[in-house]
């Protein structure tokens, strides 16, 4: 999704989701290169990890939490079918898009 992210603490910035609109988000954690994470609209956080494994190797680890079965995302969705979609979403993202993009 597109967005305004800067890799600065405290960087608030918009967050790009189509058809669900903008979200507001947020930078609170940092370290170069290893780590962002940021709040994501009213419920959500990223936490986007890098840890070298060799000179060959760095895993990527992505967290995304925040989500409660009894709460609805500021558009209106219950969490409950959010997530679904969401994983589904970030399946992708981190099994071919990210890969893909990396590999050039």
């Amino acid at each position: 999704m597109a967005s305004t992210l800067e890799p600065v603490l405290g960087h608030e910035f918009v967050l790009h989701t189509g058809n669900y609109g903008d979200s507001p988000c947020k930078v609170t954690e940092l370290d170069p290169p290893h780590k962002i994470g940021f709040d994501w609209g009213k419920d959500w956080h990223l936490t986007f990890q890098l840890k070298k494994l060799s000179a060959e190797k760095t895993e990527f680890t992505l967290i995304h939490a925040g989500w409660d079965a009894e709460k609805e995302t500021e558009f209106g969705q219950p969490h409950r079918f959010v997530r679904g979609f969401m994983a589904d979403g970030w399946d992708k993202i981190v099994q071919e898009k990210l890969p893909a993009y990396i590999e050039g």
